[in-house]
């Protein structure tokens, strides 16, 4: 399809638990829009209770894009959701309405307004030899091949850590080289074409939301949920078992710690992800950052995002 443009697109980005999900619906009232997801786990069908996904209530009030589209055993990656992303924004424009993209997976924004790099797709072969290695000798592998991507990676993120290896493999040439050539195809960046902010909290605000969230989750039946996908072959897909507490969960019930251990376990590892999407946006992209006060209602953020005058 032809390049879809980005103007009057509104962005909203940043960590886990911020509150972006309650403001992006407000905000699709006051502006007749509808809201694409940039979640990497909410895609998956079935991961319901542990990626947050917008209420039935939101879905109702505001048409929702890129929730729920594809199996918990189907893969799933960027390109395939810029794809779905420009798709979704050209079928919103053309019914009047505005795109609010929202989310907290800042390779997905940097993907629709940038473009992707140039990396070879993945090869089953080479992808099931390097899910069987040991994670200390894939990053061994990397460290020889690529230092500088080595220093840069999340070292407890075993996908990422494959999906490096796997494209030097490939390609011959170190994953840090391919990342930073973003092809450059879009033509519209300026944020006088779109507006993207960055919504945060202060530090001892988002940690008390974060654990809250998680005690809600695990009341909610994030247990039960996670066994029923294991059924479904949940721990098969190695992009799904990256979500943050299906992971703790599944080895909580093969044995590996307790209940209290495995909550207190999922608080401290989306705290861990909270502060990397927070210095993920402020590295990579250019939004107009937004505080949001503790006790501030999602009303109050929305009438302030309303009246920012534009950037020149």
């Amino acid at each position: 399809m032809a390049q879809v443009t980005l103007e009057g697109v509104i962005l909203l980005g940043g960590p886990t638990a911020v509150g972006k999900s309650a403001i992006a619906c407000l905000l699709a009232e006051r502006v007749e829009g509808e809201i694409i997801s940039a979640d990497s786990m909410q895609v998956f069908r079935g991961l319901d209770i542990g990626t947050a996904k917008p209420s039935p209530d939101e879905r109702s009030r505001v048409p929702h894009h890129l929730v729920d589209v594809v199996d918990v055993t189907e893969p799933f990656d960027a390109a395939g959701w810029v794809k779905r992303a420009e798709t979704a924004v050209a079928g919103i424009r053309s019914r009047g309405r505005t795109a609010i993209i929202c989310g907290g997976t800042g390779l997905y924004f940097k993907g629709l307004l940038e473009g992707l790099g140039e990396a070879p797709a993945a090869a089953a072969a080479v992808r099931l030899e390097m899910e069987q290695m040991p994670l200390e000798d894939l990053l061994e592998e990397l460290r020889r091949n690529d230092p500088l991507m080595y220093a840069q990676i999340d070292k407890d993120n075993r996908r990422h850590v494959v999906r490096a290896v796997e494209v030097i493999r490939l390609s011959g040439r170190p994953y840090s080289e391919q990342r930073a050539a973003w092809t450059g195809r879009r033509s519209v960046q300026h944020a006088s074409e779109r507006r993207f902010f960055g919504l945060e909290r202060a530090r001892e605000d988002l940690r008390k939301r974060i654990d809250q969230r998680v005690e809600t989750m695990f009341r909610s039946g994030l247990v039960q949920e996670t066994e029923h996908l294991m059924d479904l072959g949940l721990t098969e897909n190695p992009t799904a078992m990256q979500a943050i507490g299906y992971r703790q969960v599944v080895e909580h019930l093969r044995g590996e710690r307790s209940l209290e251990e495995t909550v207190a376990l999922v608080k401290q590892r989306t705290w861990q992800l909270a502060r990397r999407q927070w210095t993920w946006f402020r590295r990579q992209l250019d939004l107009e950052w937004v505080m949001i006060q503790p006790d501030e209602s999602p009303e109050s953020v929305v009438e302030r995002l309303m009246s920012r005058p534009r950037r020149v």
